[in-house]
């Protein structure tokens, strides 16, 4: 809901949606996540039982979501925090793929791995393509070898009933063709009307972010220099293409892109 809120907050221009999205991503980061561990329902003030993989891949999503419509440094902290319980608690290191239930779960007769999607996509396929989105934002060769491993592990299901497992296949097209990666700066007032210009192309393979205030401690990808005029540099893996200060050139670079 978070990440259906913030898309449609951005594609839409809507700022009371878009806060409608941050509150409940903040209750959730308030109340439900206790000591580097998200709890799984919260009544009257009270959070308990073990939250499983699918909170988790969906919530690093929202993330991942809202940071595209408001960039808070907060969130992008949030969502790495999500990936390292992730990590820790779902999955498994040795053959690839994440556990429905965490590590510390009541004991159970079987730990499934879950690659088809039912009503809603399978936790492994949101976590592939989550942890590689979040690696092109921080650099941080871990979440895409997660990723790669998760991938690896399904690719032979995959292979032979595609449909079944849309999440891991985007998950898969985005491993094949990775995210770039937009930062735009500028003052408010400018980046708005290229963001509006932004929202009116189609652009699945590229994540984009507007930061406005001198952001301290950001990965080196996001850490470029503020400047009055609106500037955009775009950015595949660890390389970035020159500073861009024209829309037109900018629109131009990603259709070539």
């Amino acid at each position: 809901m978070i990440t259906g809120m913030a898309r449609a907050a951005r594609v839409f221009q809507r700022r009371d949606w878009l806060h409608s999205a941050q509150r409940a991503l903040d209750f959730v980061r308030r109340s439900l996540w206790h000591d580097g561990k998200l709890l799984a329902t919260c009544r009257n003030g009270k959070a308990h039982l073990n939250a499983y993989l699918d909170d988790h891949t969906f919530l690093l999503q929202a993330a991942l979501e809202l940071l595209q419509a408001d960039f808070r440094r907060d969130d992008l902290a949030f969502a790495e925090q999500l990936a390292a319980a992730l990590l820790a608690r779902f999955e498994d290191s040795q053959n690839g793929g994440f556990f429905f239930t965490s590590h510390d779960h009541e004991a159970l007769i079987q730990r499934n791995k879950i690659g088809q999607d039912n009503a809603t996509p399978a936790g492994n396929g949101i976590a592939a393509q989550a942890l590689q989105r979040l690696a092109a934002l921080t650099g941080k060769p871990e979440y895409a070898a997660a990723s790669e491993r998760c991938l690896m592990l399904f690719f032979p299901v995959l292979q032979q009933a595609a449909s079944y497992h849309c999440g891991l296949c985007s998950a898969l097209a985005d491993y094949l063709q990775p995210q770039a990666v937009l930062v735009l700066r500028g003052e408010a007032g400018q980046t708005s009307a290229w963001q509006s210009e932004l929202q009116r192309h189609y652009l699945p393979s590229v994540i984009a972010l507007t930061l406005h205030e001198q952001a301290a401690c950001l990965p080196q990808i996001l850490n470029k220099p503020q400047s009055a005029q609106s500037t955009a540099w775009l950015c595949a893996g660890t390389q970035c293409l020159p500073p861009i200060t024209r829309l037109d050139e900018l629109l131009e670079r990603l259709a070539s892109a």
